[in-house]
């Protein structure tokens, strides 16, 4: 009796921790947290079709890269779609094509912030003074776990 009261609580140890980090790890891959932003007409500059980084990351949609009529420049996302999971941020990176997380943090690259949301159009901000020649694509990163979700690399128009 007390060897199954003690594999009881052992187990409520270690499988409480063990199930809240998979509850936060994969409850994303369940649901799709859908923006719908309306985006301001603006001058196109550049932009870039988001793809697959992998099997198990995917991204598909439009990335545009905008001056605003006040003069303000931003990202738009349109049409867009990715694997959804914890932690996931915009960032602008310096490399052309990043196909691997190593293209990504070997090279320059900026935050712009974490996801709204997996789906749906959206929008954010450069920060005003930020060098635009010194970034060709942008990336949808995990954070927490230091992954390419889906990489999309400017052309100029």
């Amino acid at each position: 009796m007390r060897g199954k009261i003690f594999a009881f609580i052992l187990g409520g140890i270690i499988g409480l921790p063990a199930g809240a980090f998979l509850w936060y790890a994969f409850s994303p891959l369940l649901f799709d947290a859908v923006v719908s932003e309306t985006l301001s007409e603006a001058q196109v500059i550049a932009q870039g079709q988001f793809r697959d980084a992998d099997r198990a990351h995917s991204g598909s949609g439009t990335a545009q890269l905008v001056v605003l009529p006040d003069g303000r420049i931003e990202v738009q996302l349109t049409e867009f779609r990715v694997t959804n999971g914890p932690d996931l941020e915009v960032w602008l990176s310096s490399h052309p094509d990043p196909a691997e997380s190593s293209d990504v943090l070997d090279n320059e690259y900026l935050s712009l912030g974490t996801l709204k949301g997996n789906v749906g159009d959206q929008s954010y901000p450069i920060p005003q003074g930020t060098a635009l020649a010194d970034f060709q694509s942008i990336v949808i990163w995990c954070e927490q776990f230091g992954v390419l979700f889906s990489p999309a690399s400017f052309e100029a128009l």
